[in-house]
């Protein structure tokens, strides 16, 4: 019984860490623009199958990975600069309908490009599950678990100690005084689509040697991310992180103690509950006036 509970966790918990890093590319841009960008998806499932393609093409895994990752950077300045920044100032429906459209732009380019076929992702450092009291953890899990844990430090670091950071965390709290004091807001909505396309990708990679990877594998995980950033408080990085492993965990549960026929279906019931019983998260997101 206690080995089927860890089992269960730790699935959790894997997949709870890739909607952690999806939750917070919501939350640095809606925090820098009040955009909640349902193209973070997109982005999640380009690091995966980039990072496949690059590694088929003959590149080393650990140079693969780079340009995974920087290669979805680039699209998310690209989306900042042609779609969002021209319709700056529009009504927040005007632009999740822009997100939502480029997302689909993005998952058609790479269906035509590299087709409709499921990928795997050779694992980081093997195969050979670990034995925890009974339960098996494979060592991906623990890449996927000690990457998030280094990147929620590292923002840490970035937001409370750099420049950079307080700039956005300022444009954050108040864009206009931000601009008052002299802070290129519109650098900091450049850097905060690049981060949030970058951690993205990261997640996608992370977990495509347990999950595989296919074209439209991030709609769900894009959807999750968001139930995970809702569930934790918009705006809220803790949250973000926390709400992620969250839903990861019930899901598991659920999936496992009632039928996997439920499991997609548990992180929107809980999205209900939430915005139903808390509709600021577990942690309090940051209150604006739109809607």
């Amino acid at each position: 019984m206690l080995a089927q509970f860890l089992q269960f966790l730790f699935s959790g918990m894997t997949v709870g860490a890739t909607y952690a890093l999806a939750a917070l590319g919501f939350t640095l841009i809606y925090n820098a623009s009040n955009v909640i960008n349902f193209a973070q998806g997109e982005f999640i499932m380009l690091g995966g199958m980039l990072a496949v393609f690059f590694a088929q093409a003959g590149l080393p895994l650990p140079v693969a990975l780079v340009l995974a990752i920087l290669v979805p950077a680039i699209v998310g300045v690209v989306l900042e600069k042609l779609a969002i920044e021209p319709v700056k100032g529009a009504e927040t429906v005007t632009l999740i309908i822009i997100t939502i459209g480029a997302s689909l732009v993005i998952r058609g380019l790479i269906q035509v490009w590299l087709g409709k076929g499921t990928h795997s992702l050779p694992a980081f450092s093997g195969d050979v599950p670990i034995q925890i009291l009974g339960a098996t953890l494979l060592p991906q899990s623990l890449w996927v678990l000690g990457v998030t844990a280094l990147v929620v430090v590292a923002l840490w670091y970035f937001f409370s100690r750099t420049l950079h950071g307080k700039a956005m965390l300022a444009t954050s709290f108040n864009r206009l005084a931000a601009e008052l004091v002299g802070i290129n807001t519109s650098w900091v909505l450049f850097m905060s689509f690049a981060m949030s396309a970058a951690l993205g990708a990261l997640g996608g990679i992370l977990v495509a040697p347990i999950t595989m990877t296919s074209y439209d594998v991030g709609i769900m995980l894009g959807l999750k991310g968001f139930v995970a950033a809702v569930v934790g408080g918009l705006g809220n990085g803790l949250g973000a992180v926390l709400g992620g492993l969250l839903v990861g965990i019930l899901e598991a549960m659920g999936a496992g103690y009632i039928s996997s026929a439920y499991k997609d279906a548990i992180p929107f019931v809980l999205i209900l509950f939430m915005l139903f019983f808390m509709p600021r998260g577990l942690f309090g997101g940051k209150s604006t006036d739109r809607v």
